[in-house]
């Protein structure tokens, strides 16, 4: 019996000494990118289609430089543009995150551009899609598809985000 007890107690010291350790460990998240209102719209396979969402940043400033979805051959950065009156679009190499200012992708300005959709995106899906930052590696969230011409996220009213796709990406300097 009082083996049976030494072991009992020297399994019970082993148990609680690291479980003392990790409860002194601070509660707080780390510090990093956070991405929200992932949205795409409605859109046929082997087209094209686009994801909008914005970015905060917590922790120190970092670069959106990709993206990678599975159901689309390829992921770019773009910029949509009034260029005198005629809508253009241009690859964007990468964006900069700066802490505190959140940046928005959205109809009409920067937005993820898919290529060669491997499958078509019906209103009310969802589908993963990686950002890859240069500092914080790859951050996945997951897009929900809004019907075929969409100006904003599933869900949201049409003043909450208008006007973001023209909003600056940075403050007092010049967007990329």
């Amino acid at each position: 019996m009082r083996n049976y007890l030494l072991a009992m107690a020297l399994a019970a010291a082993m148990f609680a000494v690291p479980l003392a350790g990790f409860a002194q460990q601070p509660a707080a998240q780390p510090p990093g990118i956070g991405i929200d209102h992932v949205w795409s719209r409605a859109a046929l396979a082997g087209h094209e289609g686009a994801v909008y969402l914005t970015i905060t940043d917590t922790g120190p400033a970092d670069t959106l430089t990709g993206a990678e979805t599975p159901v689309a051959a390829m992921a770019h950065l773009h910029e949509s543009l009034d260029d005198n009156g005629v809508m253009k679009m241009r690859p964007v190499a990468s964006l900069p995150i700066e802490p505190g200012k959140p940046v928005t992708l959205a109809p009409r300005g920067y937005h993820i551009m898919l290529t060669d959709l491997k499958q078509p995106l019906k209103e009310g899906d969802t589908f993963p899609i990686t950002l890859i930052f240069a500092k914080a590696g790859q951050v996945t969230a997951t897009a929900t598809v809004a019907k075929a011409g969409a100006a904003t996220m599933p869900g949201m009213d049409h003043g909450s985000m208008s006007g973001m796709g023209n909003m600056p990406m940075q403050s007092g300097g010049k967007q990329p």
